[in-house]
């Protein structure tokens, strides 16, 4: 019992995590026109950076002292996976549009999360858990139909979107035995602040000089500490009680997020199409949750 309320408790903080991912299209929808979408993705992983410094500071105790000390080889490697996402993500969404590579990145995810701990970890996913994993993905997509707008199937935006979803995966996988044995935030922090020290000198590279106004920085401040910062606290805490692939494939609350608010801030109207692959969504996730409950009841 104790086991499955522990599981619970992170089942729901990771699903916390997917709802302000998910108001991350809304947050940018307000950002001034021009932005440079590296820039973006590098300054946001410097405000995550900032702010897990900040916070691991705040709570330093001799708990966190006498942890066990980082294992940096994982930690570049969490740090290369997080640059991997934010860059390929935006520069995927350029060539696909926003619906379309959204639901390539955020769909590919969790099956890459999955065969991933299977090979490295030799735990493998359970049929019930593939069976949702697989319905989500197919929802996120009829969701994507459902909802129009700008789409293009180019080879290579959808490769980097595939790119992104197998980095977030990864980062998942190979996270988890670092928050394990060093604590959320001290693992964050220095997952972070590599993360940006990687990401600065791409964006100067490939984004050129970032023009950002006022509003553009209170979008980047939200987007970094807010919408990562906090997300990716939640995200890790849930990490401690919930398998890594489970915990990607909760991500999938994500769209769901991002729909609600399309309707209740932007204003638009859903589909038959989009309500429809909604639906199978939250079927998929409720699955995956309930394979996650019945393993820990097994364990």
């Amino acid at each position: 019992m104790p086991q499955s309320f522990s599981s619970m408790h992170g089942v729901v903080l990771v699903l916390l995590a997917a709802v302000l991912w998910g108001t991350t299209g809304t947050a940018h929808s307000f950002a001034p026109a021009g932005m440079p979408p590296f820039w973006v993705g590098a300054l946001r992983l410097v405000m995550a950076g900032a702010f897990f410094l900040l916070l691991n500071r705040l709570l330093h105790t001799r708990t966190t002292a006498s942890a066990a000390p980082l294992n940096w080889v994982r930690v570049l490697l969490c740090a290369l996976c997080m640059v991997t996402y934010n860059m390929a993500f935006f520069a995927g969404l350029q060539y696909t549009g926003i619906g379309l590579g959204t639901a390539v990145a955020i769909g590919s995810s969790p099956v890459w999360a999955g065969l991933l701990q299977a090979l490295i970890l030799r735990r493998w996913p359970t049929r019930l858990w593939w069976l949702g994993t697989a319905i989500g993905v197919a929802g996120g997509f009829v969701m994507t139909l459902g909802k129009g707008g700008a789409m293009h199937t180019s080879f290579i935006g959808l490769a980097l979107c595939l790119l992104a979803g197998f980095a977030y995966g990864a980062y998942a996988i190979v996270s988890q035995p670092l928050i394990l044995q060093s604590g959320v935030t001290r693992v964050n922090a220095w997952v972070f602040f590599s993360a940006a020290l990687i990401a600065l000198p791409i964006a100067i590279a490939l984004g050129g000089t970032p023009d950002f106004n006022a509003q553009g920085w209170a979008v980047v401040v939200y987007l970094g500490v807010v919408a990562t910062g906090v997300a990716y606290l939640l995200f890790s805490i849930g990490l401690r009680s919930v398998s890594a692939a489970t915990s990607v494939a909760l991500s999938k609350f994500e769209p769901i997020t991002a729909f609600a608010l399309s309707i209740w801030v932007v204003g638009e109207s859903p589909s038959w199409l989009a309500l429809a692959g909604l639906a199978l969504v939250l079927l998929g996730l409720w699955l995956v949750v309930h394979s996650e409950m019945r393993q820990n009841r097994q364990a």
